[in-house]
């Protein structure tokens, strides 16, 4: 004897008594028919998986930005799809090769990829690699995954897909220089707080003054970091060259007069937004190094700001004296180093120069005027 559920709905509902006994209803002549009808029909859909057909199977891959690809292991020839062929800038002719895909592959990661395909065979279960690849004159990043042992072999055939994980890689990368300047920066702002404090504690006389004048000093820092790094919802100032100078190294200043150590003398020039906030980065960079290892680094130590006149561009030198005597460097700069060369060139159109003469540093900075006020 079948007992059915309390209620079953099917379009119209068929209520059922406790112990499977039907309530008639006026509105269907045959409650317990349609019910028993509608209740196998739900059992049949519940208990039936979805079939996915090869359309469906090709909407979701198209959905998800998948493109296949096949490999037999003893002809080598590679099958791929027309979302792979466009992947990889090629054009569509089957079969390709590896040897055909090599090369648009990026050299650095070519041997790396050789590799990986060489030992596909003995590896055990899914594998998975990402490389770059060459299409004109861009690069994309590419995951290739698969299975190996032999597994999903069918016809000496191997089965696997291409994703782009461009955006990926490149989300991944501006994280890591982010997180690298993030470290600079806090190291070196550790390295300013403690010459700062060497600074006021030569010309303080009290603990009390001391205090004042190390409180003014990290209360400028903080405003030369603002043109670096603005808060959240705060605008870039744009600001006169000089003043832009001053504000970055008034901090350093040993006396409440900055132009007792530090001497500005540059023309009365409007900075735009971007390239105040390089210089400010540039200015930063020089005026840290200065604080631990040059002019800065000592009582007698002075430097000079001044911009020769020129014509197609705006050149700064940056001229410390007094300080302990200089010593070029034997190995390549370090982050802030490269930070710096990279920005006056791609931001600012320029150079920076060093000159490591004994009785001091002498910086040059090369700026395109047409990138002055951007």
């Amino acid at each position: 004897m079948l007992v059915f559920p309390r209620t079953i709905t099917v379009g119209l509902t068929a209520a059922f008594k406790a112990g499977g006994e039907p309530c008639l209803s006026s509105r269907e002549p045959y409650p317990n028919v349609t019910a028993m009808t509608g209740y196998s029909t739900l059992l049949s859909e519940q208990s039936s998986a979805p079939v996915w057909g090869a359309k469906h199977l090709r909407v979701a891959t198209d959905a998800a930005g998948v493109a296949l690809w096949s490999w037999n292991v003893d002809t080598d020839a590679i099958t791929m799809d027309e979302r792979a062929f466009s992947m990889w800038g090629v054009p569509k002719v089957e079969p390709v090769t590896f040897e055909d895909l090599s090369a648009h592959i990026h050299p650095h990661d070519l041997g790396r990829v050789r590799a990986a395909f060489a030992a596909t065979r003995p590896l055990l279960g899914a594998y998975d690699i990402d490389f770059r690849i060459l299409v004109g004159d861009e690069i994309r990043w590419i995951a290739a995954r698969g299975q190996g042992d032999d597994d999903g072999i069918v016809g000496r055939t191997m089965f696997g897909i291409f994703l782009d994980v461009t955006q990926r890689k490149q989300a991944e990368e501006a994280h890591e220089l982010l997180a690298g300047e993030m470290s600079h920066r806090v190291k070196n702002l550790l390295h300013v707080a403690a010459g700062l404090t060497a600074i006021t504690a030569r010309s303080a006389k009290t603990t009390e003054d001391m205090a004042r004048d190390l409180t003014r000093r990290l209360i400028a820092l903080g405003r030369a970091h603002d043109l670096v790094r603005p808060a959240p919802g705060q605008d870039k100032q744009a600001a006169l060259l000089g003043d832009l100078f001053a504000v970055l190294l008034a901090p350093y200043a040993d006396t409440d007069s900055i132009h007792d150590r530090v001497r500005i003398s540059v023309p009365k020039l409007g900075v735009g937004e971007e390239t105040a906030t390089m210089l400010a980065l540039v200015v930063h960079e020089l005026a840290t190094n200065s604080l631990k290892h040059g002019a800065l680094s000592v009582a007698s130590g002075t430097l000079n700001v001044s911009c020769p006149a020129q014509d197609s561009e705006l050149v700064i030198l940056w001229t410390e004296r007094g300080g302990p005597d200089v010593v070029a460097p034997t190995t390549p700069g370090g982050f802030g180093s490269k930070m710096v060369k990279r920005g006056m060139s791609n931001q600012l159109g320029g150079s920076i120069g060093f000159d490591w003469s004994k009785e001091g540093l002498i910086v040059t900075l090369r700026i395109n005027k047409d990138r002055l006020a951007a």
